[in-house]
């Protein structure tokens, strides 16, 4: 019997594989592990203090991983957050697909674009994220998320004023040329 067969035949498709895989704590406990351990571990290799101690990175790494995982916050919250990052990914892919009939690509607008779309998403991945946590109660969001949503946008507005050259005249000299 082949290894196809037995999968076949044994209902160890997938869905089965993802699930033992949860029981086994490989997406509670490994893959955060490892997450944690790698960007660590890459921050460190850039630092001054600890580049080129190898021995040094890769202790500090495997501790800070280790301790990570203790209380098992990191678990929940990775499970809060990576499936809403999936989702802000997923929206971004659909508005680069719609806008790419309508923005001009040789121009530097579709960046600030895509930028704004991201941020937004970002906010709502995070704001999201800590709400459903179970270590923050409070609704946060709810009091203040529409304040924080106002002052953004009139941030925004007047980023974008002043950078699109409304305010351009400020600083241009009045002089008077003479024939």
């Amino acid at each position: 019997m082949g290894l196809l067969e037995g999968f076949a035949t044994y209902d160890a498709g997938i869905t089965k594989v993802l699930a033992d895989w949860e029981k086994m704590g490989v997406f509670a406990y490994v893959l955060p592990f490892i997450l944690i351990f790698a960007v660590t571990y890459a921050i460190l290799e850039k630092i001054p203090v600890f580049k080129g101690k190898k021995g040094i990175n890769l202790v500090v790494s495997l501790a800070i991983g280790l301790l990570s995982l203790q209380m098992n916050f990191v678990a929940v919250f990775f499970r809060e957050i990576f499936p809403r990052a999936g989702i802000g990914l997923s929206v971004l892919l659909v508005s680069l697909i719609l806008c790419g009939a309508f923005i001009d690509w040789e121009g530097k607008k579709h960046q600030w674009i895509f930028f704004g779309v991201g941020a937004v998403t970002f906010l709502f991945i995070i704001a999201n994220a800590f709400s459903a946590y179970s270590g923050y109660t409070t609704n946060w969001w709810e009091d203040y998320g529409s304040a924080i949503v106002i002052l953004i946008l009139v941030i925004t507005l007047i980023v974008l004023s002043m950078t699109m050259g409304s305010f351009s005249y400020l600083g241009r000299s009045t002089r008077i040329q003479r024939k």
